[in-house]
């Protein structure tokens, strides 16, 4: 069976020809009301991008991912090895709160909060528009030949993609390895760091290559969320439309004639101008239906509804609204969907907040030495050796930190010259103990045994270790 040709859109993605090869995209410049808000919510997320690993809450990064030394801080919270639960919960929810919001607003996210997005739209075009002009400029630039014009505007353009790149390789570096360590990478310079530097030029080849070249195949192409959407979108989500009611009529499109009667001869509202096609950055027509090129940018309403006011006509032939909106005239609804999606979310909030408060300010491990077993000593003695090890996850340092036993009559005793010691704030403290416990208090080869850490005679931590002894025979 033939496609129809009003269907052929979907046998490909809308930035290739047809020989195979990359259609370039060459958006109009947007304008207009929701891209003036667009605007602020960007530069709001840019400035909070840029600060977040520069800002400190009681001492910690406001925001870290450092997996060499896997230490994580998640708006100010930090996060070691041993809260991967926590961590793993925090994704979780971000999953599940991802899904609630497609769901219910179809791929906004991409639009207004994504830092490609924002990256792409608010950072490099708006460079290239103003260095190489709006679009039918840029067109006839990539068309001319290599002459003194285009040599300058390209190597002009070039150079400053390479400096925001690189900048934005830093605040990425940060937020990896701490704000605090570039800031001083900076100061000593890059001859004391190579390793890192040559980290740093990796990190902004990869982001000049994305917003250079790659640009819109990332939302297309690389980022899975464009397929997930169309397993969670449905007819009653929000997303950006084209009510195909008004617009097409009972004879479809039309381009516009002045002081024609439209509604007479049976053509809808649209005026096949394509202006939303030719703003749209990712080279779709809106028209043909949602598609997973669509990121929700708002850029169609916009020029559609400039478009409207220039002829005469209402806004809102490209809009937010739902399929059934535009086919029955039903309303958002918080339907049974929504609220499934919200109580799993909910219960995740309460489980995540109850691990979170609930978790100690010190974590302690102590595990057998490997390989050793137990040793007989004076007086019918049972002693086993074992390594703790003791992470502060907050930034003042414990001090006069100690161990009790708890539950059998027996002795704890630090391989070192004092029986307290103190663990450094975002630190650790590890060592080597033995326990020492009369073979008759036994009550068995394996014995379960509950160490208590205290700090300045106040419990701070309860660990459990195996303590082994003589077989017992009857």
């Amino acid at each position: 069976m033939e496609t129809p040709e009003h269907e052929g859109f979907r046998d490909s993605i809308g930035t290739l020809t047809e020989d195979g090869e990359r259609a370039w995209v060459f958006p109009k410049k947007p304008k207009g009301r929701f891209y003036d808000k667009r605007k602020i919510v960007s530069y709001i997320l840019l400035i909070l991008l840029i600060v977040s690993p520069f800002i400190k809450i009681n001492g910690n990064q406001f925001l870290m991912f450092n997996v060499l030394e896997r230490r994580f801080n998640i708006f100010g919270f930090p996060f070691w090895p041993q809260d991967f639960k926590l961590f793993v919960m925090s994704m979780l929810i971000g999953v599940v709160f991802l899904a609630l919001f497609t769901v219910a607003f179809g791929r906004i996210f991409c639009g207004w909060i994504c830092p490609q997005t924002i990256f792409m739209e608010m950072v490099f075009r708006r460079i290239e528009y103003w260095i190489d002009g709006d679009r039918g400029k840029q067109m006839r630039l990539d068309r001319q030949p290599w002459n003194g014009e285009k040599i300058r505007k390209r190597l002009l353009k070039w150079f400053l993609f390479l400096v925001v790149s690189f900048f934005i390789a830093n605040v990425f570096l940060a937020y990896l390895i701490g704000g605090d360590e570039v800031l001083t990478y900076i100061i000593e310079g890059p001859a004391d760091h190579l390793s890192t530097l040559i980290s740093l030029l990796i990190f902004t080849a990869v982001f000049y290559f994305v917003f250079t070249w790659f640009r819109e195949q990332v939302c297309i192409i690389a980022c899975p969320y464009g397929r997930l959407q169309g397993v969670l979108l449905d007819d009653k989500s929000i997303i950006v439309a084209y009510d195909h009611k008004r617009g097409e009529g009972e004879n479809g499109r039309k381009k516009y004639r002045k002081n024609e009667d439209r509604e007479a001869l049976g053509h809808g509202d649209c005026i096949d101008c394509f202006q939303c096609v030719h703003v749209c950055p990712t080279g779709i027509d809106i028209r043909n239906g949602t598609q997973l090129e669509c990121v929700n940018c708002t850029a169609c309403i916009d020029e559609c509804d400039t478009i409207m006011d220039s002829i005469g006509y209402p806004r809102g032939l490209i809009r937010y609204a739902s399929e059934d909106e535009i086919e029955k005239k039903e309303k958002f609804k918080f339907n049974a969907r929504l609220k499934g999606y919200s109580a799993v979310l909910l219960i995740l909030l309460i489980v995540w907040g109850g691990m979170l408060f609930s978790r100690n300010a010190l974590e302690a491990t102590v595990l057998r030495l490997p390989g050793q077993l137990y040793q007989h000593k004076e007086n019918n003695v049972i002693s086993n050796v074992f390594t703790y090890k003791l992470i502060n996850k907050t930034n003042d340092e414990i001090d006069d930190v100690s161990f009790k036993l708890v539950g059998y009559p027996g002795e704890i005793k630090l391989v070192s010259t004092t029986d307290t010691f103190l663990v450094p704030g975002q630190g650790l403290a590890e060592g080597t103990l033995f326990i020492e416990i009369k073979q008759s208090d036994l009550k068995g080869d394996k014995n379960e045994l509950t160490l208590e850490v205290y700090s300045h005679d106040e419990l701070i931590e309860t660990t459990t270790v195996s303590f082994l002894g003589p077989r017992s025979y009857k």
